[in-house]
């Protein structure tokens, strides 16, 4: 059985994307920092359902942590085959002159960071193996250019020229490197929203309605699978038709 990292798991869209893959025969590395609730959830519901899933502990922009997070998975499941980079921290509206390198760095952290050092760790193993694959979970907000995350929006489109880099790098030894990029996918932390911005947000939708979690995790399923040997360096965009390219 392969083994599947979905950073930033315990909820939201991670939550979702590590139950699919299990679904689909994936033993799963269910990453977290602190809910640790919400990550032994995931693996409980993934084993009752006969999967195979461990609770793996470790924050992605500490490399200590990372390293050591990728020797407990080894050891409890196998060598780790997918990774998809989902983890993500706050992501406040900022006005521009309020925002800071700093600001700008945290979010990098999370989206080229963790990534860089999470694929560093694996490599050897998979160059060796002539195998592996990555799914970067980007954003339509690195096209769109919303106002106020300026910082998030970099550190996105950041880790898409990252995955087109990576994948014509890594293609001749068989791993490939794709990225999703949702729209706005309601999960958890997205409870305090108002109708205003939800109602402005569907009327630049062109299918007019809020995708689902399961849409999300579906595409990172497909891209995992042997049906997509032949993709490599592609954005996917699962936003309801908001970018067409």
């Amino acid at each position: 059985m392969k083994v599947a990292l979905v950073t930033g798991a315990s909820r939201g869209l991670g939550a979702v994307i590590a139950l699919q893959l299990a679904e689909a025969g994936w033993a799963v590395a269910v990453n977290y920092a602190s809910d640790t609730q919400g990550a032994e959830k995931i693996v409980d519901t993934v084993r009752r359902r006969g999967g195979q899933a461990y609770a793996a502990k470790f924050s992605v922009i500490d490399k200590d942590q990372l390293v050591d997070g990728l020797e407990k998975i080894r050891a409890s499941l196998g060598p780790v085959d997918l990774i998809v980079n989902n983890a993500t921290g706050p992501q406040p509206d900022m006005p521009l002159m309020e925002q800071s390198w700093r600001t700008y760095l945290d979010q990098l952290e999370f989206f080229v960071k963790a990534p860089l050092e999470l694929l560093q760790v694996v490599l050897p193993d998979w160059r060796a193996r002539k195998s592996g694959r990555i799914i970067n979970i980007g954003s339509e907000i690195a096209e769109l250019g919303n106002p106020y995350v300026g910082n998030y929006a970099a550190a996105k489109g950041a880790m898409l020229a990252m995955t087109r880099s990576w994948a014509r790098e890594l293609a001749p030894e068989g791993i490939t490197v794709n990225l999703i990029a949702p729209g706005w996918i309601p999960v958890e932390r997205h409870a305090d929203a108002s109708q205003q911005a939800k109602d402005g947000y569907l009327a630049q939708t062109p299918l007019a309605h809020f995708g689902r979690p399961e849409d999300i995790a579906d595409a990172v399923v497909f891209l995992a699978s042997s049906k997509a040997d032949f993709i490599t360096g592609q954005k996917l965009a699962v936003n309801g038709g908001r970018t067409l390219l």
